[in-house]
């Protein structure tokens, strides 16, 4: 036998010995997907409206099932969220934010968790509240 047909030769053996030892160890790639998470439910605004051109101030947010990590949206954008309790969340709400009037979407998201286990597999996903109106008179 030639150098580069017993060459071949030894790369088609190896080459079928990592298959059958990869396939014996059972290395697949079988993943979880993540699943549903916790949905957070919004049951009150407080204050539930401002008058437009007035200051800055703190909205509180009352409601259920609010994550440590949830984060209260302003119109579709994350703001920067204070945890109280499963129950409550606090955001500053800027002066900019009520310059003008109009009504404006809140919602809180609960974000998903990272799956586990060396596939990483698993984790729930994210999760938004229905959306409650604050206006801006």
């Amino acid at each position: 036998m030639k150098t580069s047909q017993t060459l071949q030769a030894v790369k088609a053996t190896l080459l079928a010995t990592l298959t059958a030892l990869t396939l014996a160890c059972g290395y697949s790639a079988k993943t979880t997907p993540p699943s549903a998470g916790t949905v957070p439910t919004i049951a009150a605004l407080s204050p539930s409206s401002a008058t437009a051109g007035s200051p800055a101030f703190i909205l509180t947010v009352n409601g259920t099932n609010f994550g440590t990590k949830a984060a209260v949206n302003w119109n579709g954008t994350a703001q920067t969220t204070t945890y109280v309790s499963g129950n409550q969340l606090t955001v500053a709400v800027p002066a900019a934010a009520i310059a003008t009037s109009g009504t404006v979407t809140v919602t809180v998201t609960n974000p998903g968790t990272p799956g586990t286990g060396m596939y990483g597999t698993g984790g729930t996903l994210a999760e938004t509240s229905s959306p409650m109106d604050f206006t801006v008179n």
